[in-house]
């Protein structure tokens, strides 16, 4: 009996690539006879013709399925959706730029064949990419894995072959922010990471901006670790003690009737912590938030169609 492996694929404003990806993946299972595959592609909220171009696939391959959500919630939430529907003994995520190559999707299963329940991806440096575009990609993994307790290793990629069992654990997740990349290395079991060098994107342009990637840095640590909260902690108590050297100056000074000089000083320490001050309430405002919309307990993602019966 044949092993159904189901690949999921998010999509945002993609429609110059999704056809592309559908018969790469197509032509990667005609070779592999021993599997069954099913392709589900989550439309994210796109205001372009991605979904007019599923439409279109749909009415051709029976191993197609979609999800479109009512608006976009986001890369991680797409990936997460599709897990949550997904019926396949195994499960793999990747994009749908063709940057992730689905001719690497056999060595995935022969990992997973081998008794690996997650089979990570670890992308090569790309020098077709700006320096800048390196350098903050590097910056991204230190800053993770220097406050949060999770090990990723740089280049770290969203395309991973997970085991079912790993699956159901992310179905019954309720993260109102997940961060995949964090949750399959917290899952344990056994994993192995498979190094590629990253292909050409196919059409369009990346849809992860530096910001968007400052934001799922910050979502990776708070999210697995409260080091930011030890570190305001211990940053404060240092600064504390650091302003007892000043308290001999200013005795001295009053003792002896001169005057405490230093008004440009005075005014640029005051303005110093009270920068510090607000970046320390910003972390602890990011973790009062993240449990604020928790609390709310409202779905992590809204379908407004698709032909897969949910609830499978």
């Amino acid at each position: 009996m044949k092993k159904l492996v189901s690949v999921v694929v998010p999509a945002y404003n993609e429609a110059a690539n999704i056809w592309q990806i559908s018969k790469a993946i197509d032509q990667v299972f005609e070779c592999l006879p021993a599997y069954d595959y099913e392709l589900i592609v989550v439309n994210d909220g796109s205001t372009d013709e991605t979904m007019q171009v599923i439409g279109e696939i749909k009415a051709l391959n029976p191993k197609f399925f979609y999800l479109e959500f009512s608006k976009n919630f986001g890369h991680q939430l797409a990936v997460k959706a599709g897990i949550d529907h997904a019926k396949g003994d195994c499960v793999i995520s990747m994009d749908c730029d063709m940057q992730h190559p689905p001719e690497m999707i056999p060595e995935l299963l022969a990992k997973w064949e081998e008794g690996y329940e997650v089979v990570y991806t670890i992308r090569k440096e790309d020098r077709r990419l700006s320096y800048t575009k390196r350098i903050t990609s590097k910056m991204y993994y230190k800053f993770i894995n220097s406050l949060a307790d999770i090990g990723l290793e740089s280049g770290s990629a969203d395309f991973r072959l997970i085991d079912r069992k790993i699956a159901n654990i992310m179905m019954n997740l309720q993260e109102n922010e997940p961060f995949l990349r964090g949750l399959s290395r917290w899952v344990g079991f056994r994993q192995y990471g498979i190094k590629y060098d990253p292909a050409k994107r196919f059409a369009g342009k990346s849809k992860y901006t530096l910001k968007k990637m400052l934001r799922l840095a910050l979502h990776g640590v708070t999210s697995f670790s409260i080091r930011p909260l030890y570190f305001a902690a211990y940053l404060g108590l240092t600064f504390s003690l650091l302003s007892l050297l000043y308290v001999p100056y200013v005795m001295y000074s009053l003792y002896t009737g001169s005057k405490v000089s230093g008004w440009a000083s005075v005014i640029m320490t005051i303005v110093f912590f009270g920068g510090l001050q607000l970046c320390i309430l910003g972390i602890i405002g990011i973790y009062i938030g993240k449990m604020f919309m928790q609390t709310k307990d409202r779905p992590n993602y809204i379908i407004r169609s698709t032909n897969i019966t949910l609830y499978r």
